[in-house]
């Protein structure tokens, strides 16, 4: 569903807050997906912000990643700070670990 973005929130979720203001909402329950809850809810604890953007996991002009091998590589030529694949967690910078 799309529904539009509160605009005192607009830029503390700018990433997920389209052009005109609205945003595509999914929402994520504890009992069917405990994982991906806690995650959410531990986001929220570190963050403030009980939002996290769900979105295809591939670089400009490549296809969407489909095996680890596949995410493994995207990662390491991206920007990203860190890559989470089921239960590890792989650090580029290994100062940056907390």
């Amino acid at each position: 569903q799309v529904y539009p973005v509160r605009p005192d929130k607009r830029r503390v979720i700018p990433a997920v807050t389209h052009v005109d203001g609205s945003g595509r909402l999914q929402t994520v329950s504890q009992k069917t997906n405990p994982l991906y809850w806690q995650l959410l809810k531990a986001f929220e604890k570190e963050t403030g912000v009980p939002v996290l953007l769900n979105t295809s996991f591939n670089l400009r002009g490549e296809p969407i990643v489909n095996t680890p091998r596949e995410a493994y590589t995207t990662f390491v030529r991206s920007q990203l700070d860190a890559l989470v694949l089921e239960n590890c967690l792989v650090w580029k910078d290994a100062a940056r670990r907390r």
